[in-house]
């Protein structure tokens, strides 16, 4: 976590609208491990590398700079056609993405 994000999030858009968007992003990035799961498990590696490059911008937005630089690796695994690299980076993105997500409801006190 860059904890710099929010406050500069928080700065620019007050507590109430950043509030929002990091509500928003985070439901997002929930969405959207589930749906990359989804998508390798069928094999859908270009909608996949979509996928994942939405989780970069997202994650970075609310300052999950270890997420997205995961999601990165999946895309350069997915474009050098690395199969394996491809299942190992993906799963490594959904178990921290599961607990930077958890971490940041944490932080907020928001309840999932």
């Amino acid at each position: 976590m860059d904890p710099q994000k929010l406050t500069d999030l928080y700065s620019q858009l007050g507590e109430t609208s950043a509030e929002d968007v990091v509500c928003r992003a985070i439901e997002e990035l929930a969405v959207r491990l589930t749906h990359c799961e989804r998508l390798w498990r069928q094999n859908d590696f270009d909608n996949l590398r979509k996928s994942a490059r939405s989780l970069i911008a997202i994650s970075e937005q609310i300052g999950m700079i270890a997420m997205a630089g995961i999601a990165q690796d999946v895309t350069t695994a997915i474009d050098a056609d690395d199969s394996p690299a491809v299942a190992a980076t993906l799963f490594r993105l959904i178990r921290v993405g599961e607990s930077s997500l958890t971490a940041v409801w944490e932080q907020h006190d928001m309840s999932i």
